[in-house]
């Protein structure tokens, strides 16, 4: 049982320890205007202080948005303490979930806003960082698992 809640804890860790490193980088390498193609004509990277949530909703609302990344991981610990055994989907979705409410979190609490910094060439798309990549995955994840399942909840 105990190794069955591991995984999603070693998943978080992993993904906060790659969003914080990498936005570390962002700041200490990328200026605040413009930016510098990273996979030309695919992405680039343009540091962006994101004070919003996904898509910049709710600008400007960080002490907010830093309680709602707080109840969230808050919950998915309590979650991933009363669950027994998960598939590896789940505990995957979960991990990453959790790491990325934290990664984004964190930014909110120390300074205020999120920092973002991967930029979409091709498209108009919104700057996001690693943490985002992860709920993203997470979201994958869940509807990997609920379609496996043809949709029956699993027990």
């Amino acid at each position: 049982m105990r190794r069955q809640r591991n995984l999603p804890y070693a998943c978080a860790a992993t993904v906060l320890l790659l969003d914080q490193s990498s936005k570390a980088l962002a700041v200490a390498n990328l200026p605040l205007e413009g930016g510098s193609a990273f996979l030309p004509g695919l992405l680039s990277l343009q540091l962006v202080r994101n004070t919003g949530a996904a898509f910049s909703l709710f600008s400007a609302n960080t002490q907010l948005l830093g309680l709602v990344s707080l109840v969230v991981s808050i919950g998915l610990a309590v979650w991933i303490q009363r669950q027994g055994q998960m598939t590896l989907t789940r505990s995957l979705g979960v991990g990453l979930l959790l790491g990325g409410a934290l990664g984004n979190g964190l930014d909110r609490w120390r300074l205020g806003f999120v920092v973002d910094f991967l930029a979409l060439v091709p498209v108009s798309f919104p700057v996001f960082n690693l943490a985002d990549v992860a709920i993203n995955l997470a979201v994958l994840c869940f509807a990997i698992e609920l379609l496996g399942s043809h949709g029956q909840p699993s027990a």
